[in-house]
């Protein structure tokens, strides 16, 4: 395994971390699907998780959620285990599907962003706190759109709405599962923008899995390269190009015409794991 674990500036060092999870092992089905994961991140970081289709990505963060349990190893949150009632309101996850919205729901983005304001003291009373909502409208750029149906929005606006509601949950630590996917280049460009200002100007810490590797590319300060373990952790700048992540998973080229074929061939894939 080749590991590159980044190195915190002074900055960085007086923070307390976020997550942190040793030597993390879960089996899926009989099936062991991530090993020996050992991942810090402090406040304020955008951690951005690529690799190929059936790499554990979407494991490790149904693990940290405490959806999944681990086969061994632990996990800790703000120093809590998770779904301890102590992470309550401080994490928020943004599934795949989220944006997947029926076309015929009768939910207005306003109101979906209020979803976000749902937790256990106020979720049998009417009482919401409408200056958070406003505020997480007008973060995610919807304010023009906040009466219109979800249904009728595009692709990137529907999940900027999603994760608006994310927003009004004051959510510290926001978990986003493949956000891009269905949103045409412009509207990622704008989201990407979105996530990384949340982090700069609103202290929020980001963890994005993403088969989009230009994408984490561009936006992500940190990136994990994961293939049942962790095979790359470090700065974005120093990300392996196409040919070292081909050997990171243990594709070497036999001889010049293959390793041409070869390179050929990931080069597509690398750009879109």
């Amino acid at each position: 395994m080749i590991a590159l674990v980044i190195q915190p500036s002074s900055e960085a060092d007086l923070e307390e971390p976020i997550l942190e999870v040793e030597g993390l092992s879960v089996v899926r089905s009989g099936k062991l699907v991530i090993q020996d994961i050992d991942l810090t991140i402090l406040k304020g970081e955008f951690v951005g998780i690529v690799g190929p289709n059936g790499s554990g990505k979407t494991t490790l963060l149904l693990s940290i959620l405490g959806i999944l349990n681990a086969d061994s190893g632990q996990i800790k949150i703000y120093g809590s285990k998770p779904m301890s009632k102590n992470l309550d309101g401080k994490i928020s996850w943004v599934s795949q599907a989220a944006s997947n919205l029926p076309s015929d729901l009768r939910l207005t983005v306003r109101e979906l962003v209020e979803l976000g304001t749902l937790n256990r003291s106020n979720m049998f009373s009417r009482r919401r706190d409408k200056q958070q909502v406003d505020q997480a409208i007008e973060m995610v750029g919807l304010k023009d759109v906040e009466n219109t149906d979800i249904g009728r929005l595009s692709g990137g606006q529907r999940q900027r709405a999603v994760i608006g509601r994310a927003l009004a949950s004051k959510a510290e630590f926001i978990l986003l599962d493949e956000p891009l996917v269905g949103i045409d280049r412009e509207s990622r460009s704008s989201l990407l923008k979105l996530l990384d200002d949340l982090c700069h100007d609103a202290d929020k810490t980001i963890l994005m899995v993403s088969h989009d590797l230009a994408a984490i590319r561009q936006t992500a300060h940190r990136m994990i390269y994961l293939e049942e373990t962790i095979k790359f952790d470090g700065d974005t700048s120093i990300f392996p190009d196409l040919t070292e992540l081909a050997e990171l998973r243990g594709i070497k080229p036999v001889h010049d015409e293959v390793h041409g074929h070869h390179h050929h061939s990931h080069k597509g894939a690398g750009e879109d794991l």
